[in-house]
């Protein structure tokens, strides 16, 4: 009787996993199908380049508010950071703070003048005052890669988050799904254009906050809204007592690992005013006033969030437990979000567990998708607009229609780049990968665009060798470091690096480059303008200047 028994208990676990994961597939199919009819619905009203690069200039400051909330809090938010602070506490809350803070970079700085001093990419600024090929060669090479490495971190968490709610832990399943991601954003791009992301956006930011503030709500409840509670049991429950909420776990044990965390911070804060397809969004709105309105919607909707990853990621330390928890650590923190999700709606095995967790993980998967198309669509309009339209194209001029055709091909280009990258990054935390792109930004692009609005000496060569030192420097420092090599093996036998073991290259001891890079970055933009004896970049100034202020002749 009692063998039974336990065969009737495993068949009746078994029919219940198969009846959440075919709940999970379905959210996920719904997630798709919805996306999917806006792009369709956003093609048959994208017909010149200004509708597919910029949305025609259409939407609201609301509107554009929402969408870039929906493109900035990527995966890397929902699952690397809520994963950060499930596992190294207040340390991983930090990233929250550097990704909050840098808006007022981004609002006091640059939002606004950007909108009205450029057209459809950040070259178009750059270039307004200097010579076009060799400032929008620099300027589309590094929005490609700060692009690519924003994209490796959405598809490496969308590997994890199907994986998990699929039940399937192969290796080719993970890489299946990173292929059907890239697929998914290059459809969007490709028929949707601006307008397509857009709207996807603004549905996936309604989706997030519904989800992440349902969430909150259900862990707060667990311990009758008194935080004290929450972090108190965290912290018992993380195996690391009050450390846990002390500064000092991840970042601060050594000297080494204050001057990261410092390097980290400000790559965070100065990133985002840098970040490409943050800084397209500006072009989306008819006006100066809507791209500052935009900016003060987006950071409240941003705000919110990032103050609810706090209750995300001690919830998941404080109430995920066992096996869950395990699976947390040995997905880098990633799956720290959904498996929450899971504990607060019953636990594994329980209908509302299962809910839960396919709601948060369907609203995680649009997460993705919604960011993975703005940068794709960031990118591919780089490579059209900037090289193909006015470096290397001879002719003298080239249609819009040209133009949108060569961004649809660099799309699938871009999307492929990314998959092939993305398979053998999956063992990197994703709020890791988001930090090296706001390194490359702050240390690449930032030093550029700040220069070319309020320098008047500024030139062409000051703005390469700006963005190419930035680029280099930030890229070369990571493969050197420990993230990519000689960091050696966890208690569990896990690999820290990214390379085997065996291969240690990493002579530079920080795993956050910026504090090197950035400040290097603009050094090099002011040697490289004192050096040269170019002075037509002098005469436009004024121009740039009233442009920026003003907006007076943007659309041209």
């Amino acid at each position: 009787m009692s063998a039974l028994l336990t065969s009737g208990d495993v068949l009746s676990a078994a029919s219940d996993t198969n009846d959440h994961q075919a709940l999970t597939a379905t959210l996920f199919v719904l997630v798709v199908l919805l996306t999917v009819g806006i792009t369709f619905w956003a093609s048959r009203n994208t017909k010149t380049a200004a509708d597919y690069y910029a949305g025609g200039r259409s939407f609201s400051g609301v509107q554009n508010g929402f969408a870039i909330g929906g493109d900035y809090m990527s995966a890397a938010s929902f699952l690397g950071i809520s994963g950060a602070i499930a596992l190294s506490g207040y340390d991983g809350f930090l990233y929250s703070i550097g990704f909050l803070v840098a808006w007022l970079v981004a609002l006091l700085l640059v939002a606004e003048l950007l909108r009205n001093s450029g057209r459809f990419t950040m070259a178009d600024q750059l270039a307004y005052r200097m010579r076009q090929k060799p400032v929008r060669t620099a300027a589309a090479t590094s929005t490609i890669v700060v692009s690519i490495f924003y994209l490796l971190a959405q598809m490496v968490g969308a590997g994890a988050l199907v994986s998990l709610l699929l039940g399937v832990d192969s290796q080719t399943a993970k890489n299946l799904t990173i292929v059907a991601v890239g697929i998914l954003m290059i459809f969007y791009v490709v028929f949707g254009g601006m307008k397509g992301t857009t709207w996807v956006q603004i549905v996936k930011a309604v989706l997030l906050m519904f989800g992440t503030l349902l969430i909150s709500i259900l862990v707060l409840a667990k311990f009758g809204f008194n935080v004290s509670d929450l972090l108190g049991t965290a912290a018992e429950n993380s195996g690391k007592g009050s450390a846990f909420l002390e500064p000092g776990l991840k970042y601060g044990a050594t000297t080494t690992s204050k001057i990261d965390f410092l390097s980290l911070g400000i790559a965070l804060v100065l990133g985002t005013a840098g970040l490409p397809h943050i800084l397209v969004r500006f072009y989306t709105v008819p006006t100066a006033r809507q791209a500052r309105q935009s900016v003060l919607w987006a950071i409240g909707i941003i705000g919110t969030f990032y103050l609810l990853t706090l209750v995300l990621g001690f919830g998941a330390a404080a109430l995920v437990k066992g096996d869950a928890k395990d699976r947390i650590v040995e997905s880098g923190g990633n799956l720290a979000s959904p498996l929450l999700a899971e504990a607060v709606g019953g636990g594994p095995g329980t209908t509302g567990g299962a809910v839960l967790l396919a709601l948060i993980s369907a609203v995680a998967f649009a997460t993705i998708l919604a960011v993975v198309a703005g940068l794709t669509l960031t990118s591919a309009s780089s490579v059209a607009h900037d090289l193909y339209a006015n470096v290397w194209n001879k002719q003298a001029d080239v249609t819009g229609a040209q133009e949108v055709k060569v961004a649809r091909i660099a799309a699938f280009v871009i999307g492929g780049v990314a998959i092939a990258l993305a398979i053998p990054g999956q063992s990197l935390n994703v709020a890791f990968l988001v930090a090296l792109a706001f390194a490359v930004a702050a240390s690449a692009n930032l030093p550029a665009l700040l220069y070319n609005l309020f320098w008047k000496r500024f030139n062409t060569r000051g703005a390469v060798w700006s963005i190419y030192g930035g680029l280099i420097s930030s890229v070369g420092l990571v493969i050197f470091s420990p993230i990519v090599s000689g960091k050696g093996l966890d208690p569990t036998g896990k690999n820290l690096s990214l390379l085997p073991t065996s291969i240690d290259i990493s002579w530079f001891p920080l795993e956050n480059p910026g504090i090197v890079s950035i400040p290097l970055g603009f050094f090099l933009g002011w040697l490289g303008t004192v050096t040269s004896k170019e002075r037509t970049s002098e005469e436009r100034f004024p121009e740039l200047e009233v442009r920026s202020l003003t907006g007076a002749g943007s659309e041209k």
